[in-house]
């Protein structure tokens, strides 16, 4: 088995397959851990993906970002070489470089444009620093493999930010309690949602293109050919 970690319900959904164990964190990093810490003896690998928040400029919802380090509280977390070559070999147009781990959703773009400059980031989840410590300590191979979904200069509308529960869920309630207290966000909230829907589709064919298991930690060293 190799075991998946995401962030939301619906990417839960879209990366379930046979083989694979995806656990979905909900913003509750703790809780995850220890998922994650139980699930992972026996594992093959980790490998952290989903959506994320860009950090670099250019990189637009529905492109592809393959880490090869996690950074985690200022430390670099390597992923598995053969692993992400591999993914970035079959991933339309990924963009190589450091994934950024965080404790809270990084909302505006000055957050955003702070977290570049401290980090050199590319992008931004709350979920691949946690699957990375995980991995390290059980001695599994790790990658890393993240959508843009809000770009750089996007700042999220206060209702997307209060719309995922601790279960990874939408917490569509909040979401309408947030719209009427300040209908003005409708507009934004609507392109916050089309963004996201091109970030759900890229996932999709994303996994579609990798196939059973994401690669694998095996599959990564064999000739495309074989695969």
């Amino acid at each position: 088995m190799i075991l998946a970690v995401t962030g939301l319900q619906r990417e839960r959904r879209i990366l379930a397959a046979p083989g694979v164990e995806v656990v979905a964190g909900g913003g509750d990093q703790a809780r995850l851990e220890t998922v994650l810490e139980r699930l992972a003896p026996g594992m093959r690998g980790v490998i952290s993906i989903g959506i994320a928040g860009g950090l670099a400029p250019g990189l637009r919802p529905g492109r592809w970002v393959v880490a090869t380090a996690v950074s985690d509280r200022g430390a670099a977390l390597p992923t598995d070489p053969d692993w992400t070559d591999w993914l970035v070999s079959r991933l339309p147009r990924a963009e190589r470089g450091v994934l950024l781990g965080v404790g809270t959703v990084a909302s505006t773009a000055v957050q955003k444009d702070e977290l570049r400059r401290t980090s050199d980031a590319l992008a931004v989840d709350m979920e691949s620093h946690v699957a990375a410590r995980v991995a390290r300590r059980h001695r599994l191979p790790f990658a890393a493999a993240r959508v843009i979904s809000d770009a750089a200069h996007r700042t999220l509308p206060p209702a997307a930010r209060v719309g995922m529960r601790a279960d990874g869920g939408v917490d569509l309630a909040a979401v309408l309690r947030s719209l009427l207290a300040a209908p003005w966000q409708l507009p934004a909230l609507i392109r916050t949602g089309l963004e996201a829907e091109t970030a759900f589709r890229a996932l999709l064919r994303g996994h579609r293109l990798l196939g059973p298991g994401f690669g694998g930690p095996d599959v990564g060293k064999l000739p495309p050919d074989m695969v």
